[in-house]
């Protein structure tokens, strides 16, 4: 019996021992991912799986919003997002109450989306997805802001926001 609570103690240290490694990179993969996000950081659609074409319509959208491009106004970037329409945008993004803001969105790809900004007083419209951006300028921000956009009947593409908060 001694011989096996001493097998016993060994494999049980053993065992705390791998838990701990796994515990200990496993929370550092994490913090690396935690940083603060760059000005303008790269938004990524939803799916892993992206075609050929919709390569071609993210890097549009991209360009249309100025992701990754230096900003000159001096605006101040908050959040922003591409997914593919059939998947539409559903975000609700904290803001300073009270501030002024833009948010950006653009459609590339066929049809059009129906943009719904849920501020103070709801915001609705319509979009075509020509890889122009649509631009609603939020002025007395409330403390959330609720961002949905929807493909209508048809449409397909690729869909970006992008909010920032406007210089004072």
């Amino acid at each position: 019996m001694i011989h096996f609570s001493r097998l016993t103690r060994r494999g049980a240290a053993l065992v705390v021992s791998i838990l701990s490694t796994v515990l200990i990179v496993g929370c550092s993969s994490d913090s690396e991912n935690m940083r603060s996000p760059s000005k303008d950081p790269k938004p990524s659609p939803s799916s892993s799986a992206t075609t050929d074409q919709e390569k071609v319509l993210e890097q549009q959208v991209e360009k249309a919003l100025g992701i990754g491009e230096k900003d000159d106004t001096g605006d101040l970037f908050v959040a922003s997002g591409l997914e593919r329409v059939s998947d539409g945008i559903h975000n609700s993004s904290v803001l300073s109450k009270g501030g002024s803001y833009t948010l950006s969105v653009v459609c590339s790809g066929a049809g059009e989306v129906r943009l719904k900004v849920m501020g103070k007083g709801p915001v609705r419209r319509t979009a075509e997805c020509d890889s122009v951006p649509v631009r609603q300028r939020i002025t007395d921000a409330p403390a959330q802001l609720r961002i949905d956009v929807d493909g209508l009947a048809g449409s397909s593409g690729i869909v970006g926001w992008r909010l920032d908060e406007l210089a004072k």
